[in-house]
């Protein structure tokens, strides 16, 4: 699809879940992939001397049914301390990186739907409350969309100069929304998309000061989010201002993933009842920027693909993924460790799980 179809086409309506199959709350149901043949594809994923380089996990559900899985390799937590390195497995817990902003997104949405927050509404961060503050008229919207303005430094290179860094490992990593949040405007709200982990962690921070940080937030999460999804396995990572650190860190199984990405491939429905607020996938999953970097497309807090199936997806460094294609009622997560200058050769990888349905529909 054409960059500007991307933009003006409408959204593919998102799936109900099947009468038939039971919500996997509890447990998956389990069905086979429908004469799509995935063990070719899932053995390159797995070939560690293949271009995607190492997976310790992939989960792809197609139907609200589990039809594939498979784990390789050691807990990458296990370190030579450990006597017995633990193989990854089913219950193994593995490192959203950004993946956890697409979760935030969610988190967002139950207070959007409470009332409680107002994406319109200028954002409500203390550093900028100040009336001649010109990061005042940033509103919680242009945060969500990576269009704030802020000026801060994405790039892996070294404390100092990379602002990323300096938040998760620096001086900022006590108060990583403090830290965001002192960074000055490079250009209007609104003018330009700018990818920014201190984004994303203003916006925990918001959260954190409406819910309560620290043990208060903890348990939003587990009980309007996690709990009713079965996603108990999940764990968030908090600073010591009790600010998840929604930019890069939850812990969770490959099929606590997919139970989140199903919520949102059900538009926010978890076994009739709505967690979400109406429209609120569509908020993530709706074209709003180009990445400059990239040409990568992003909604809010959310990647689009650009494909005829309305696939968008939610991803973290290394290649962690969760890939949702409506149209195809398909989810594919994959976890594990690919250099960035792999990242294309991924790409290509999910592309074709979702090409090999497709051809089966």
């Amino acid at each position: 699809m054409a960059l500007r179809d991307v933009f003006s086409a409408p959204l593919v309506a998102l799936p109900a879940q099947p009468p038939d199959v039971p919500w996997p709350t509890r447990a998956w149901p389990v069905g086979s992939p429908a004469g799509v043949s995935l063990d070719p594809l899932l053995d390159d994923a797995f070939d560690d001397t293949g271009p995607l380089s190492r997976t310790y996990a992939v989960v792809v559900v197609h139907g609200g049914r589990l039809v594939a899985e498979r784990y390789a390799g050691l807990d990458p937590r296990t370190t030579d301390t450990v006597p017995a390195p633990v193989p990854v497995g089913p219950d193994t817990t593995l490192h959203s990186w950004s993946v956890a902003k697409s979760i935030l997104h969610g988190v967002v949405g139950i207070l959007v739907g409470d009332r409680r927050l107002d994406p319109a509404a200028p954002a409500p961060v203390p550093q900028w409350a100040d009336r001649t503050d010109p990061r005042r008229a940033i509103t919680l919207e242009q945060l969500l969309e990576m269009r704030d303005g802020l000026d801060f430094a994405e790039d892996y290179v070294e404390r100092g100069v990379s602002d990323v860094m300096e938040m998760l490992w620096g001086s900022g990593r006590a108060n990583v929304a403090a830290f965001a949040a002192a960074r000055p405007l490079a250009s209007a709200p609104g003018e330009f998309f700018h990818y920014s982990s201190g984004t994303t962690n203003i916006v925990s921070g918001i959260v954190a000061r409406e819910v309560g940080p620290g043990e208060p937030y903890r348990r939003f999460l587990s009980d309007r989010l996690f709990g009713p999804i079965g996603a108990t396995s999940a764990v968030a990572d908090f600073d010591a201002a009790g600010t998840w650190v929604a930019s890069s860190t939850l812990y969770a199984t490959a099929r606590d993933f997919a139970r989140f990405g199903l919520l949102y491939l059900r538009d926010g429905v978890w076994e009739g009842r709505r967690l979400l607020p109406e429209h609120w996938v569509d908020h993530g999953r709706l074209p709003r920027s180009v990445d400059p970097d990239d040409a990568m497309i992003h909604g809010a807090h959310w990647w689009v693909v650009g494909d005829d199936h309305g696939s968008f997806w939610a991803a973290g460094y290394s290649g962690q993924s969760i890939l949702l294609c409506p149209a195809l009622d398909l989810i594919v997560v994959r976890l594990g460790d690919t250099p960035t200058e792999r990242s294309a050769a991924l790409t290509r990888w999910k592309a074709d799980v979702v090409a090999a349905f497709a051809g089966a529909a």
